[in-house]
């Protein structure tokens, strides 16, 4: 009996071999990431380190980096555009995340009917293209013949912020559907022991849902971040490169396009446009990496 228990351990305590054919799967989605993300994110950060000089680009270490920030004008316009993104991605994940979330907890209480009607409607304006988006919402907010009488997108004040409800109204579609998806993955048990308890619908969603989808906002949370550092389409068909008025609307992403592209009077330079970029790297970094070693352990604190 003995003797034959043996095998059986041995094939327990073994380690699962890697079989080389999931390398045909897995190769197609790697090349792709690699020549379309990877090369081009290290291409950029080697670019960042050189500068041109009489024609000839040569090795300049961080100057760049020093150049941008402390250059009186480049340093300025930095500054102003990370402020700017930071306020673009505080009012998404204070405004787009928690109205995500009221409407993934509305979709999926089990006496609406017609949800997916409500969910295909509500998902509908994130399938749309920004240029589109951003010709509708000129038209809506136009003084002349939209609905308000005040320049929204015209004023420094509110340019930045109209634009930001903008785009909350277009992708907040995107935080609905993943937490509604978590929502109706939580098992029927749970919510019908609490039931039984006497808590009502405000006491199971705070206590019962609440606790278990707290790994997804923090995910909903990065990628809110990451896309929000990243966004540029919007902000340039809505108001140009230069991103006005008097740059109250400019971000890392139209920094960059006229860093590296030049826009109208102002030169272009691939190595200072690579620099941008890399700084944008940085600070996507940085937030990703505050999720990883901050956020996530407390949730992990808090579900135990």
């Amino acid at each position: 009996m003995t003797a034959s228990l043996r095998p059986a351990a041995s094939r327990v305590g073994r380690r699962p071999r890697f079989r080389p054919h999931l390398w045909v799967f897995l190769a197609p989605a790697v090349l792709i990431y690699t020549v379309f993300m990877v090369y081009p994110l290290l291409d950029s950060m080697r670019l960042s380190m050189f500068a041109p000089r009489d024609g000839v680009r040569v090795f300049v270490g961080l100057e760049n980096f020093v150049h941008l920030l402390t250059d009186d004008l480049l340093s300025d316009r930095f500054w102003n555009a990370v402020w700017n993104n930071l306020i673009f991605f505080g009012v998404h994940f204070v405004v787009q995340n928690p109205i995500g979330l009221l409407l993934a907890a509305l979709l999926s209480a089990p006496v609406l009917r017609g949800r997916a009607t409500y969910r295909t409607l509500l998902f509908i304006p994130t399938t749309l293209s920004v240029v589109i988006v951003g010709f509708i919402w000129q038209l809506i907010l136009s003084p002349a013949w939209g609905l308000v009488e005040t320049p929204l997108l015209g004023q420094s004040s509110t340019a930045l912020l109209t634009l930001s409800l903008m785009s909350v109204w277009q992708y907040i579609g995107i935080p609905m559907i993943l937490f509604y998806a978590v929502l109706i993955g939580i098992p029927d048990e749970l919510l019908e022991a609490s039931r039984v308890d006497g808590a009502n619908g405000w006491q199971i969603f705070w206590r019962v849902k609440f606790p278990l989808i707290l790994p997804t906002i923090g995910i909903v949370s990065v990628i809110t971040y990451v896309a929000n550092m990243n966004a540029f389409d919007l902000i340039y068909t809505v108001k140009g490169a230069l991103a006005g008025p008097d740059f109250a609307t400019d971000i890392m992403g139209t920094l960059f396009y006229r860093t590296f592209f030049g826009f109208q009077l102002q030169r272009g330079s691939s190595t200072m446009g690579a620099t941008v970029a890399t700084m944008m790297f940085l600070l996507i970094l940085a937030g990703v990496l505050f999720y990883f070693y901050g956020w996530q352990r407390r949730i992990e604190r808090y579900q135990l």
